[in-house]
């Protein structure tokens, strides 16, 4: 299994790219975000990628952090989710926006994406909702330990940094905790986190928290 390439930039298709590693070119696919944040043609490179493998197929898809790289593997997962749409996902919203809505079970913001239709919008939200606070808790911890992964291919001369996730996952992990010790179920405690991380992106776990159990407070 490949799960991250570092090398060179060698070609920017319309939604793929095509990266040297050691003289091997590989080509990933990518969403439209991913695809805008990437360097020019020539420039060193480093994506995780998740291998789709078929009996007639073999494509790799690249992410820029694994936040990314899992939602792409649990959208996929939801019946009627290709690849494709998957990334069309991921491209509309973001990793963080997918796991916002669909923690907050608005599907409304997932069916803004090209190639969903309403009915498999709510599908994704309640498949995946449960799933979601594990997700969004990853940040950038997973990402820093995965930086010697086993599984990587590395260009030692090209390698860069991949760019770490710029949201507040840690602070938003300890809310979670705290909010699910005060007894308030996950899918309710994460819908609330997402929203107060929203309104205040820049909070610590202590201000999440407090904005989060003002949104939980009863109204009236």
């Amino acid at each position: 299994m490949i799960g991250r390439l570092s090398g060179r930039l060698d070609y920017r298709g319309i939604d793929h790219v095509l990266i040297d590693v050691r003289g091997v070119g590989y080509i990933v696919y990518c969403s439209e975000r991913t695809m805008a944040a990437l360097p020019k043609v020539g420039a060193a490179v480093s994506l995780y990628t998740d291998l789709l493998v078929r009996e007639d197929l073999l494509q790799l898809f690249g992410f820029l952090s694994l936040v990314e790289k899992e939602w792409h593997r649990l959208l996929t997962s939801v019946q009627g989710v290709g690849a494709k749409v998957s990334l069309a996902i991921m491209g509309t919203l973001g990793p963080d926006g997918v796991g916002r809505a669909i923690a907050m079970g608005d599907w409304n913001m997932v069916k803004s994406a090209k190639g969903v239709g309403p009915k498999l919008a709510q599908r994704i939200v309640l498949d995946l909702k449960d799933k979601a606070p594990g997700v969004m808790a990853m940040g950038g911890t997973v990402t820093d330990a995965m930086e010697g992964a086993v599984d990587a291919v590395i260009e030692p001369a090209d390698v860069v940094a991949v760019p770490k996730p710029t949201t507040n996952a840690g602070a938003q992990a300890g809310a979670l905790s705290a909010l699910s010790n005060l007894g308030y179920a996950p899918a309710e405690a994460s819908a609330a986190v997402a929203e107060a991380s929203g309104v205040v992106p820049d909070a610590d776990e202590s201000g999440l928290i407090r904005a989060a159990l003002k949104l939980l407070a009863p109204k009236g």
